[in-house]
């Protein structure tokens, strides 16, 4: 099988729901076809089919809620705002840089998901659920890494939680994802926020300039952008950017 779409299979791998499945790894069955007393045929799509198609639409929403895509997109918008242009890099552009940077960081987790879950399913080794429980291990882990341990005692606690949990094995996915989420958006904002000061900067020299050459109604900002702009390529910014949130998750 080709490696560029393990991660896509490794993540709707952890999102099929197990009530669908058989008890034996076996192929899906897609249609099913039944003699009727006439002489003809029935046709009707297999249960597993429609499950697996309806867990093919929670695929994006795992993407950008259990990996690196939260932290990334984040980041990459404060950047555009604090350079401020709207529309360059437009959000599609940012959306794919963020897609396929979040797939560069992800490749170790998915990479033990395809040979502690995939490989050994597709040789027959592992059920489904066998599959399912070991994917889930090497994710978890990694959402455990970069979620801070209050956010994961707020949920437990809004979740019932009361007491703590002993181990990792006890915190339930509910509680785990939505503490993730909460711990990557304050650390993108953190990171947001460093990289809003040069910017910054840059935007009180130009008005205080302004103001003491008395052009008051001349914008800030038009003037600002092209020196902004000028500091970004210079310092390499989108290497600088880009490497910093690659290493954040190693640290």
């Amino acid at each position: 099988m080709n490696r560029r779409w393990q991660p896509l299979l490794s993540l709707l791998l952890l999102l099929l729901p197990l009530g669908g499945w058989a008890a034996e790894p076996q192929g899906l069955q897609a249609v099913t076809v039944t003699a009727t007393p006439d002489g003809g045929q029935s046709y009707s799509l297999s249960i597993q089919i429609l499950l697996l198609m309806t867990a093919l639409t929670f695929l994006p929403a795992a993407v950008m809620m259990m990996t690196a895509f939260t932290r990334i997109i984040v980041v990459l918008a404060i950047l555009r705002q604090a350079i401020g242009l709207a529309q360059a890099p437009s959000s599609q552009v940012l959306v794919g840089l963020a897609l396929f940077l979040t797939f560069f960081i992800m490749a170790p987790v998915f990479d033990r998901v395809n040979d502690g879950a995939l490989q050994p399913y597709f040789n027959g080794e592992l059920t489904e659920k066998q599959a399912l429980l070991q994917a889930a291990i090497p994710l978890r882990e990694f959402m455990f890494n970069q979620t801070r341990e209050n956010d994961l005692t707020l949920f437990g606690h809004l979740a019932g939680y009361d007491d703590g949990f002993e181990n990792r094995d006890a915190v339930p996915i509910t509680v785990l994802v939505p503490a993730f989420v909460t711990s990557e958006l304050k650390t993108a904002f953190q990171i947001g926020f460093l990289l809003f000061i040069p910017f910054l900067i840059i935007d009180l020299v130009v008005a205080s300039v302004l103001m003491s050459m008395g052009m008051m109604m001349l914008s800030p900002m038009i003037v600002s952008l092209p020196f902004k702009i000028m500091l970004f390529v210079l310092v390499d910014g989108w290497t600088l950017v880009i490497g910093t949130l690659a290493s954040s998750f190693y640290v």
